[in-house]
């Protein structure tokens, strides 16, 4: 392999599968806006997870109507207490607290603050799973903190008005759920999103009828169902499958760009104004980044014997033999033998080891 091939072969296929979840979820945040001034925002968080939930179903029930086999793993009894804490801060708490900020804030605004979730995923993984962050990422999220800073400046000192702080909740509510979600990023992303959404999505929106909130109409229920399967759900498949290959502190951080797509599309949308402010938040958060996406992280490391279950092909850390021929990816129980060696790897599944 050619330098510059090693150089950059660590970034695939974790960060476009990143990058992708973010572009889809950016874009979701101001059309969900859209929705807001006739849609009470609890029922609409449940219709968008509903509609990723009930997506999510069809895309699994068509693969295996038409005997499709997928390569990955299934959930696990083990997994239910991960799976049920997923659901509890990411579906319910995360998609209500950003639905009740974004009524209370500017879209283009609402869409910036989301670079809060990188933030909180980085440092719970950091202090909370030691999760190794060097000296570049810290460097980004400074940057990125500095771009949120700036978006609140109103002249008089830093101030959150109560939509910001909203969607900071929310924010660390999804950083608690995208850890949590690292436990189970072996499994099967399409089963972990469309449990999340159809029970979460059943929670959000129970509870809104029941307080009284009444369903819009059909034609704005299709229109949420859409923006949940994409910018929910798909958005949320290609998270976990990043998860899977960055760790929840890189994936967090290169999810940051979501922010700057809802920005973008929110301006387009709505009669919002580009303010000085929006300006150098935008490039503070935009250095930061690049810092994450410049990071190489090499050097030289053990792995320790283990067994586990997940989607893969036969590499460098995966020399198994199979009883006949086999299709690749696949999943199945497999065994790690002990080896030492030195490449460029993010903390994924097989590089989840201790730093000095």
């Amino acid at each position: 392999m050619s330098d510059h091939a090693h150089r950059h072969a660590h970034l695939w296929p974790g960060v476009p599968l990143a990058l992708a979840s973010a572009v889809l979820f950016g874009a979701s945040a101001p059309f969900a806006k859209l929705l807001l001034g006739s849609v009470d925002p609890q029922a609409l968080a449940g219709l968008l997870y509903l509609g990723a939930g009930v997506g999510l179903a069809a895309v699994h029930g068509s693969r295996s109507a038409l005997r499709i086999e997928a390569p990955e793993a299934p959930l696990r009894r083990s997994d239910a207490p991960w799976l049920l804490a997923v659901v509890l801060f990411g579906g319910v708490a995360g998609p209500l607290l950003l639905m009740l900020g974004l009524a209370r804030t500017s879209a283009a605004s609402g869409s910036l603050l989301l670079n809060l979730e990188g933030l909180a995923t980085m440092g719970i993984a950091w202090v909370v799973f030691r999760e190794n962050v060097d000296r570049r990422l810290l460097l980004g999220a400074a940057a990125i903190l500095a771009g949120a800073v700036a978006l609140s400046w109103q002249g008089q000192g830093v101030h959150l008005d109560a939509g910001g702080g909203l969607i900071a909740l929310a924010c660390l509510a999804w950083g608690v759920d995208n850890n949590l979600t690292r436990k189970l990023s072996s499994a099967d992303p399409v089963v972990i999103a469309l449990t999340k959404g159809l029970v979460a999505g059943g929670a959000n929106l129970a509870i809104a009828l029941a307080r009284g909130a009444s369903l819009p109409p059909p034609g704005m229920i299709g229109f949420a169902a859409v923006v949940g399967f994409l910018g929910v759900g798909v958005s949320l498949v290609l998270f976990v499958f990043a998860l899977r290959h960055l760790g929840s502190a890189r994936t967090g951080a290169y999810f940051s760009l979501a922010p700057f797509i809802g920005a973008v599309v929110a301006l387009v949308l709505l009669p919002e104004p580009v303010t000085p402010q929006l300006v150098v938040a935008a490039l503070l958060m935009g250095v930061g980044l690049w810092l994450h996406l410049a990071e190489r992280h090499d050097h030289e490391h053990s792995h320790e014997a283990m067994g586990h279950e997940h989607g893969h092909v036969h590499d460098e850390h995966h020399h198994h033999d199979h009883d006949g021929p086999v299709t690749e990816p696949h999943s199945h129980w497999h065994r790690h033998q002990p080896m030492r060696h030195k490449h460029v790897h993010y903390p994924d599944l097989h590089h989840r080891h201790g730093h000095g």
